[in-house]
């Protein structure tokens, strides 16, 4: 299965990508430096992410969500 999902940070900063294993875990690549000029050190402690799938297929093909994520 194949996945567009939707990551939504504490500071309301969005993030689409997609997941072509459908891992539960996997939240992207984001750069961890790239993050926490973000967040103070107290909001680093307690912070909650929310992670959506927005688009979904057992039958696509890498080149069709690539595209349909763009």
């Amino acid at each position: 299965m194949m996945v567009i999902y939707k990551i939504t940070y504490p500071n309301g900063k969005i993030y689409v990508g997609q997941d072509r294993t459908d891992s539960v875990n996997y939240f992207g690549s984001a750069s961890s430096e790239f993050i926490a000029k973000d967040f103070t050190r107290e909001q680093q402690r307690d912070s909650t992410i929310r992670k959506e799938i927005i688009w979904e297929s057992e039958t696509t093909t890498p080149a069709e969500v690539t595209a349909k994520r763009t």
